[in-house]
């Protein structure tokens, strides 16, 4: 099991298998994907979680983190938080954030996020602001 830098178009299948499978495919393909860190886990030599990070100012947004239906559960996702969160220290971040869906709330805060209570709904999905600060 290892975390690699990847490139953008090597999220989209699971953010469209995990996040949106009833979107077109261009859905998930973010206009801001060339700038952003793309980071991909991989369990023998398999993608099977994906988490996308973009720095501006003192802080980074994560978005589209996702992991694959079958391996859910394992404590993947929280690795790739946890190295996001240990760059955005090595990169002297302030703030780290996030749009999670309300639903996985409690993932986020396990972690040490806040929610701001920030809520607002997009493509039927109600999500919440959710941060750390560094």
């Amino acid at each position: 099991m290892k975390i690699k830098t990847i490139l953008a178009s090597e999220t989209w299948q699971i953010r469209h298998e995990v996040m949106w499978p009833d979107q077109p495919f261009e859905f998930v393909q973010l206009e801001e994907d060339a700038l952003g860190l793309h980071f991909g886990f991989f369990v023998q030599d398999k993608l099977v979680s994906i988490v996308s990070c973009f720095i501006s100012d003192d802080g980074m947004q994560f978005r589209k983190l996702a992991t694959l239906e079958e391996c859910q559960g394992k404590g993947i996702g929280s690795e790739l938080v946890k190295y996001i969160l240990q760059l955005a220290k090595e990169k002297k971040l302030k703030k780290v954030w996030c749009n999670a869906r309300v639903n996985k709330k409690a993932f986020y805060e396990k972690l040490g996020m806040q929610d701001t209570g920030q809520i607002f709904t997009k493509a039927g999905q109600e999500f919440t602001i959710m941060e750390v600060l560094i």
